[in-house]
């Protein structure tokens, strides 16, 4: 695990990265340690945008590229708003971090995963060249008809739950050209789960290419 130094054996997420672009050292002994950074894609948006239906629909079409679904992670314990749900997000930086070590490039479909201001931040983003950013909207009425469609076991037609999802979708369109690192949009509103899929792939191939 890159967190664990080879040398001293201590554990630190904070290793300093070296301005050769292809090392890490070790804030306790020094140990300075080969490794390659590769960028990292995060797609999210609101519940009910489409998020989990692309990231079905891709799999097994990106041999070279690993999707990931954000909801594997998710506990309790990670309900912390006000720090940004910062664990939850480290965890899963920690866990891309570490499968883009064997040189495949990971895809995470997470709901604040778009969000800039919650990733930027992180110790673990340190380990990432570049990070993309990619949120898929709707038009209001088209994702409240999603989510009103959707079983009552997932809680979807909540009142509460609508509206923090309208809120966020909404804000989602009128800041992603605002934000320190730009957040590309897909609107879904009108578009089939494949047609959504293509521009995600199309997106993510584009940056590959294009570091």
């Amino acid at each position: 695990m890159i967190n664990i130094c080879y040398q001293c054996g201590e554990y630190h997420p904070d290793k300093i990265i070296d301005t050769d672009g292809a090392s890490v050292i070790c804030p306790n002994c020094g140990y300075k340690q080969t490794f390659s950074f590769g960028p990292l894609f995060l797609v999210g948006g609101a519940s009910g945008v489409g998020k989990s239906a692309v990231c079905r629909f891709l799999l097994g079409k990106t041999p070279d590229i690993i999707l990931l679904e954000g909801d594997l992670l998710w506990r309790e314990e990670f309900v912390r708003p006000d720090v940004q749900y910062r664990d939850f997000f480290e965890t899963w930086l920690r866990l891309c971090k570490s499968i883009s070590l064997s040189g495949h490039s990971v895809v995470l479909f997470c709901a604040g995963a778009a969000v800039p201001e919650n990733i930027e931040s992180c110790v673990e983003r340190r380990y990432f060249s570049k990070v993309h950013y990619l949120a898929l909207i709707c038009e209001e009425y088209e994702l409240e008809r999603r989510l009103m469609a959707r079983p009552d076991w997932r809680g979807s037609a909540d009142r509460e739950f609508l509206e923090k999802q309208k809120q966020f979708n909404q804000w989602l369109i009128e800041n992603a050209r605002m934000t320190k690192s730009q957040i590309d949009l897909v609107n879904t509103t009108r578009q089939s789960v494949e047609e959504t899929a293509d521009e995600v792939l199309a997106w993510i191939t584009f940056n590959l290419s294009n570091p």
